[in-house]
């Protein structure tokens, strides 16, 4: 049983390590970033038109 409960001790604590507000910053640039390409490619399909 110490085996499964070091298992779940180590999973845990490498998500602990995670620097989970990194991640979100990284998420939301990538968000910005795709969105300009998104905009200009759906005003090409509806003909240039907002």
């Amino acid at each position: 049983m110490d085996f499964v409960a070091d298992l779940f001790s180590g999973a845990f604590s490498a998500f602990g390590n995670i620097s989970w507000e990194v991640i979100a910053q990284l998420t939301m640039l990538a968000l910005i970033v795709i969105a300009g390409p998104a905009v200009v490619f759906v005003l090409a399909l509806r003909g240039g038109d907002l």
